[in-house]
């Protein structure tokens, strides 16, 4: 039996995905347009492979509800570039506008690119913490099968993020929140170190609208030294 909802969460999951690709078609709204202002600590969004920021529309409206100023990086497109190149623009980003106590939310790629940013680009100390959804912070074992050098990526001998894997420091700063099944990944998103929250859903893209992960993320940065 729990074989058989445990597949009708797939299939919702694949549908959740697919509603949300044509609602952020027709729906090409400028966050700066959503999210005006705040004055709590400023929210960098970053979105998966294929995403744009319109998918963490959910978590972005509950922290602007909270007081925090919302920022994406439009110029990721759909987030297909190099992860390291990715966290190039974030940090360029934070350094422009000269944002500190920086709270990065990521999905997926977007929370590799987030902690790539916590351990090689940002020098300057501008980045409080993480809060990364469903990220193959392991890899994933389907890259292998991926029909593509941007899925491949995730494969769990990448060397970028052997590397990443190797930096257990920045963990510490890290809530890694996933699924109790991810048909994109697998072997899971735990993380050594870092506050691992498990949700008691299955997919990679429904947790992202789901009142248990909002309640999850505004717990984060309301106490982050909790998260530490």
């Amino acid at each position: 039996m729990s074989t058989l909802r445990d597949a009708g969460g797939v299939v919702n999951d694949r549908l959740y995905q697919l509603r949300q690709q044509a609602r952020n078609a027709v729906r090409r709204e400028e966050p700066t347009e959503r999210y005006p202002g705040g004055d709590r600590a400023p929210v960098l969004l970053l979105p998966g492979v294929y995403e744009t920021w319109a998918y963490l529309r959910p978590v972005a409206d509950r922290l602007h509800e909270l007081g925090h100023p919302i920022h994406t990086l439009p110029d990721l497109g759909y987030n297909r570039g190099p992860i390291a190149a990715s966290a190039r623009r974030g940090q360029a980003y934070l350094e422009r506008r000269d944002l500190d106590g920086v709270i990065l939310v990521g999905h997926s790629k977007g929370g590799i690119i987030g902690k790539h940013m916590m351990v090689t680009d940002d020098t300057s100390g501008r980045i409080d913490q993480l809060i990364a959804v469903n990220s193959p912070f392991g890899g994933s074992s389907l890259a292998r099968f991926a029909p593509n050098a941007t899925l491949r990526a995730f494969h769990p001998r990448n060397e970028l993020l052997l590397a990443l894997a190797e930096e257990l420091e920045a963990n510490a700063r890290i809530t890694s929140v996933y699924s109790r099944l991810d048909p994109i990944i697998p072997g899971g998103s735990r993380l050594e170190g870092a506050r691992n929250v498990e949700l008691s859903m299955v997919g990679h893209f429904r947790p992202l609208g789901s009142p248990q992960l909002l309640t999850i993320v505004e717990k984060a940065v309301a106490a982050p030294e909790k998260a530490r």
